[in-house]
């Protein structure tokens, strides 16, 4: 009887596709698309330099998810 994980072995490339990509288009739609009014307490439009480096990070980690599904 052989034991399988869920989603078989590339579980973790499936996750961090998911995050990695999640992370890169909310934070280019944060930058391209700021709120139309900003509630009590939160910024106007979301910080230029953290957003473009959370969406290089997260398009970085999505490639490199891809590229281990790829290679399996």
């Amino acid at each position: 009887m052989e034991s399988s994980a869920f989603l078989g072995e590339d579980l973790l490339a499936y996750l961090v596709l998911a995050l990695g990509a999640a992370m890169a288009v909310g934070s280019v739609l944060a930058v391209v698309r700021p709120p139309s009014e900003a509630k009590q307490g939160d910024l106007a439009r979301a910080p230029m330099a953290r957003s473009l480096v959370m969406a290089a990070l997260g398009t970085l980690a999505a490639l490199w998810a891809i590229a281990s599904l790829i290679a399996n």
